[in-house]
Order: C-alpha cells, then structure tokens, then sequence
C-alpha cells in the first residue's frame, strides 16, 4: 500500500467512501465516476480539496481491495482520519454514489450495511439518508 495513507485528512476518507462504494461491484459506472467528481466540486465539505488527490485515494482503496482484509484496513484508516461528525456524511455521499447509475447490486448493497455498521448510523438515520438518495436520483 502507498505512503498516501499515513497523510489521509477528512476529505480523502470520504472520496474513499465514494470510491470504494463505486468499485465494490467490480466496476466504475460514468454516472457514480461523475458523482464523484460532482459532489467534490459542489459541496462545502470539499471547499480547498486538492482533487489531485483523488487518484492517489483510489489506488489507496484499490490496493487495500486486492488485499484478504482490505475491508477491514479501509475502515479503519476512515475511522482514524475521518471525524465523527462526518459519519452520516460519508454515508450519504456512499448512497448518492451507489444511486448515481440508477441500479443497487448485491455487492453495493452489502458494502453499504458494512458502512452503516462501521460507522454506527442508525436505522432510522440510515433509512431518511437512503430515501434522500433515491429521491435525488429519481429518473422518469
């Protein structure tokens, strides 16, 4: 695993969470990589965000994904260097990305309970997060 790790700060934890909500099904849609791109652009969370960095927090991700418990490792460098504050963040930027091709796989749905889990979002918060995020990307 890259160096890049050791230096994460609260914005590349949760370009993580994107990333790795976005390469849990094995592939990166246009739409999530848009997103992606779109919610760093656009929220106040990411004001001053250096998006180079995005690319070395995905091979971060990447590399943790080729390992046995890389899962496990991603969450816990999310934890260290993400605040508690930003939990239910992470989680709603995790759900636009699963929503953003308009299809939810057996993959992204576990990871997105391993999230919630690891980031203790309760139910209820869980529940009115996801109905936001199906509502924003509602097609015709």
């Amino acid at each position: 695993m890259t160096d890049f790790s050791h230096s994460m700060t609260p914005q590349d934890s949760l370009v993580a969470v994107m990333v790795a909500t976005s390469a849990s099904d094995e592939r990166m849609s246009t739409s999530e990589l848009l997103t992606i791109e779109r919610i760093v652009n656009h929220l106040p969370v990411f004001n001053g965000y250096d998006q180079d960095r995005i690319r070395g927090v995905s091979e971060v991700v990447f590399d943790l994904f080729s390992e046995e418990e890389g899962l496990d490792a991603l969450f816990g460098l999310i934890r260290e260097h993400l605040p508690e504050k930003l939990f239910e963040t992470a989680y709603a930027l995790a759900c636009d990305v699963a929503a953003a091709d308009g299809t939810l796989g057996d993959d992204e749905l576990r990871l997105l309970e391993e999230i919630r889990h690891e980031l203790s979002i309760g139910r209820l918060h869980a529940a009115a997060i996801e109905r936001g995020a199906r509502a924003r990307h509602m097609t015709l």
